[in-house]
This record gives C-alpha cells, sequence and structure tokens, in this order.
C-alpha cells in the first residue's frame, strides 16, 4: 500500500480502435429493437477492435503517444508495466510485446504484467510508486490495453452491451509535483463468480473437452450479483480511504472512477458529497473498456484541466473478484 510518495504524471494518452460501434448495431446484434441498449444501459457507442488491431498494437500506440507527450525517449524508460484486465496471450505477458512495438527489445528495459481486472492500473500504479520509493526506477510507463470484444457472449445482453476496446498509457516519474495520499486495495472472494473468464488458463483442457472450453471462452457476469456485493462494501472502503489520506469527501475536486456500468457510476455520484458535478463520465462514448476505463478517464481530468495545481482527486473503482480499490492524489 504506497502512500505519500511524490510523483510527476509527465505524459499520457488513449488509443482506440478504427471501428466505432453506435447501440444501434447493438440492438440488431441482439435481436432487440432500435434504442433498447441505448435506454437500457445508458450508452450511446463504443469502439471494437478489428481483428489485426490486438491489445499490444492498442497499447503500443497508446505508449508512443504518451512518451511524445511527456517529450521523452522510449529508451529513457526504466520499467514498463502492463496493466491489462485481459491479457493477449497468457506467455509473454503484454507488456513484452508492447515493448518490441517499442523497438526496445534489445534495451533490457524490464517488462511485466500485472493483473487485478478492472483495478490492473490502480495495481500497476501502486507498483510503480513503490517502486520509485525504493529507488529501484525513475521513469515508467504504465500501458492498458483490452478489447473485450473478442470473448463477449451476445445472447446475454447484460454482459455484452456495455463493454468496449481500448487502450491507454501513463508516463510517470519519481519525485515531482504531485503526491500519492494513500492507495488501498481490497479483494471479497465471496464474489469470485460473479465475473468469469474461465478458459485460457491451466483449469480447463481444450483436449479434455474441446465444446465445453469453447463455451466457457466468452465472458460471464451477474451485474446484479457485481452491483450488490460492490455496494454493500464501498461506504466502508470508501471511508476508510479517506481517513488514511486524511481528506474529507467535500475536499475532493475531482473524482476518476472505473466506468463499470451507468448504474455504477450514479450510484458512485449518489455516494459522495457533490460527486455530480466532479465526476469523469466517458462511459455513454466509450463504455467498460475493463482495466482501460480508469487510465482513460485520467487522461481525460488531465487534459479537459482537472487536474489543477494543489487540487485533490480520488481514482477508484472495483473490479472481478470482488475487489474494491481507490488512490487519492494531490496535484
Amino acid at each position: 500500500m504506497a502512500q505519500h510518495i511524490a510523483f510527476h504524471l509527465a505524459g499520457s494518452a488513449v488509443a482506440t480502435p478504427r471501428r466505432r460501434v453506435p447501440s444501434a448495431e447493438v440492438d440488431a446484434l441482439i435481436g432487440q429493437s432500435a434504442g433498447w441498449v441505448e435506454d437500457r444501459f445508458g450508452i450511446a457507442s463504443r469502439f471494437w477492435a478489428e481483428p489485426d488491431e490486438t491489445s499490444s498494437m492498442l497499447g503500443a500506440q497508446a505508449a508512443q503517444a504518451a512518451l511524445i507527450d511527456a517529450g521523452w525517449d522510449a529508451g529513457s524508460l526504466d520499467v514498463i508495466v502492463g496493466a491489462c484486465g485481459v491479457m493477449e496471450q497468457p506467455i509473454p505477458g503484454t507488456a513484452v510485446l508492447i515493448q518490441r512495438r517499442l523497438g526496445l527489445s534489445d534495451s533490457g528495459i524490464p517488462a511485466f504484467d500485472v493483473n487485478a481486472t478492472c483495478l490492473s492500473f490502480l495495481l500497476a500504479f501502486d507498483v510503480v510508486l513503490s517502486g520509485f520509493a525504493l529507488g529501484k526506477w525513475r521513469r515508467a510507463l504504465i500501458v492498458g490495453a483490452d478489447i473485450a470484444s473478442a470473448a463477449l457472449d451476445f445472447s446475454d445482453p447484460e454482459a455484452s452491451a456495455i463493454f468496449g476496446d481500448g487502450a491507454a498509457a501513463v508516463a510517470l516519474e519519481a519525485g515531482g509535483p504531485h503526491q500519492l495520499l494513500t492507495l488501498r486495495l481490497a479483494t471479497y472472494g465471496e464474489g469470485a463468480d460473479h465475473c468469469r473468464l474461465e478458459a485460457g488458463g491451466t483449469r480447463l483442457r481444450p483436449h479434455d473437452d474441446l465444446a465445453g472450453f469453447l463455451a466457457r471462452s466468452k465472458f460471464q457476469m451477474d451485474g446484479v450479483g457485481v452491483f450488490k456485493a460492490t455496494a454493500r462494501r464501498f461506504p466502508a472502503f470508501m471511508s476508510g480511504l479517506l481517513d488514511a489520506a486524511n481528506v474529507d469527501e467535500t475536499a475532493l475536486n475531482s473524482i476518476i472512477p472505473h466506468q463499470a456500468s451507468a448504474t455504477a457510476l450514479e450510484h458512485l455520484k449518489r455516494s459522495i458529497a457533490g460527486a455530480h458535478g466532479k465526476t469523469v463520465d466517458i462511459f455513454r462514448s466509450h463504455g467498460n473498456q475493463i482495466a482501460v476505463s480508469l487510465p482513460h478517464a485520467l487522461h481525460t481530468a488531465r487534459i479537459t484541466g482537472l487536474l489543477a495545481p494543489g487540487s485533490t482527486s480520488l481514482l477508484v473503482g472495483s473490479s472481478a473478484g470482488i475487489s474494491l480499490g481507490g488512490a487519492v492524489v494531490c496535484w
């Protein structure tokens, strides 16, 4: 749990697939009348990747743009951390593939992935800032890239209609004007069955049951179960997080959340005093981009001037597990 660590958010960027998918197209895909998805889920559009647009390709696009934004040469990095909800492939990790796409194959710069599904960025942020505090690294690149559309089950609109694809990257430097006041993650494994993508690891073996393997290669979600499990734990988690930061919720200048769903975002806005006017909400135009949602929202906050010097932000979200995560940052 990193806290009170100085850093500099030197650059950030996002990358989206070429194809923008309006909700009317999803209506037809799932056999609903025009306007149903937008009315039911509060999402107007999202981006879906074409087969040639891999996670590492989108991640490298965001990474290159973030490096340009920071004014850094890629070779000056000390570490690359992949923060994807779902890796491009099990072995090697997505960060390795991004390192290669950045032209750093012979650099020796360590590149590895961390995973906490939708909270992967917060976990990577914790790892990087802890590394800064230990003096291990000076410059770090965190890259998230998720292609949710690769494993959606369109027979279940709740587990498919809200998801979008994309990538986001941030360039972080040790020291500087910004300070992490606190960062916390909490996991309650009783909710582990609410969000599942069961195939692709070691438990299910395609040569034992290929049909079963393929059936469980699609994402499964109990949206109501996720919401209830998260909402029940959220008040105590938020209280502990803000107490650790010694910040009152009324002093927050911006709230930068994982874009879980329109319902979850509305619940968040109601749970924190004055949050409706402070919350970065890009769900309607991008949907739930898994681990990319939070750093994409952070980038949006940065380029729209919400991270003014001396202001305080709450980064917050939930993920499969069920897990809760949050960080309080003073800019």
